[in-house]
């Protein structure tokens, strides 16, 4: 995540998204901002949305409203901004930029594990997604990318994981539907889900106390986001769930 990007269209959908699995009342909200440092582009102008209001104001309201206020006084665009806001329930931050250097990365991480300790969701939001071979911990431009063994751990500390991740430039349903299987097999989880927005992709492992909420929410939030943010489907439903739950877990 890089400052420049705060309040446009991605960002709209991304809190949308954590507002929606967060709606319940319940659980306790992680943003690990992966930040990295801003670089001149101009990919974080996306924000003419907020000229519509009409078009874009109804998915979420108060979200809306809110961004736009807050970009309105801002002398420029920080997530430091939504930190001091309400505007994420019961959440906190994470907010260490990113090093590239091995030795740097493992104090980071070390770090974010221990943030994470008794957090409900975890939200790890990268620049581009998850670690790719050509960019190993230790090289220029791994900072952009979260590393399979830091979703595992915190997976292992108890919470469930929500990932950022761009789009490549190759078919977008069986790029999730990889990317959700190893997801999957990274983690253990029994509930994997996708979801698609018209640039980014978010990833969602729940533990198993978290897997019915996550699913009640998610129903409601194909409703309200109106194909904006679009669950894949790759879920397994309560049916499902139950089906794999083993006899002593039924018992207990």
């Amino acid at each position: 995540m890089k400052n420049q990007y705060f309040g446009d269209v991605n960002d709209y959908r991304k809190y949308g998204l954590l507002r929606a699995l967060q709606s319940d009342g319940g659980g306790r909200l992680l943003v690990a901002w992966m930040l990295t440092s801003d670089d001149g582009g101009g990919d974080g102008g996306f924000r003419s949305y907020l000229d519509v209001a009409d078009r874009w104001s109804a998915y979420d309201p108060a979200l809306f409203a809110g961004l736009a206020g807050l970009l309105c006084t801002a002398q420029q665009p920080s997530v430091s901004l939504i930190e001091a806001s309400d505007l994420l329930p019961r959440a906190s931050y994470f907010s260490a930029v990113v090093p590239d250097g091995r030795t740097e990365r493992d104090q980071w991480r070390t770090e974010l594990f221990r943030v994470a300790s008794g957090v409900d969701l975890v939200f790890v939001d990268p620049d581009n997604g998850i670690e790719v071979p050509s960019k190993p911990v230790g090289r220029k431009g791994s900072s952009k990318y979260v590393t399979w063994n830091e979703v595992e751990g915190l997976w292992k500390a108890g919470c469930s994981v929500l990932i950022y991740q761009h789009f490549p430039r190759k078919p977008r349903q069986p790029f999730a539907e990889r990317l959700a299987a190893d997801l999957r097999a990274c983690t253990g989880a029994c509930f994997v889900e996708a979801f698609r927005t018209p640039h980014v992709l978010f990833l969602l492992a729940a533990q198993d106390r978290h897997a019915q909420r996550y699913e009640d929410r998610i129903a409601l939030l194909a409703a309200h986001w109106n194909g904006e943010i679009r669950p894949m489907g790759l879920a397994n439903n309560s049916m499902q769930l139950a089906a794999l739950r083993t006899p002593a877990d039924a018992v207990r």
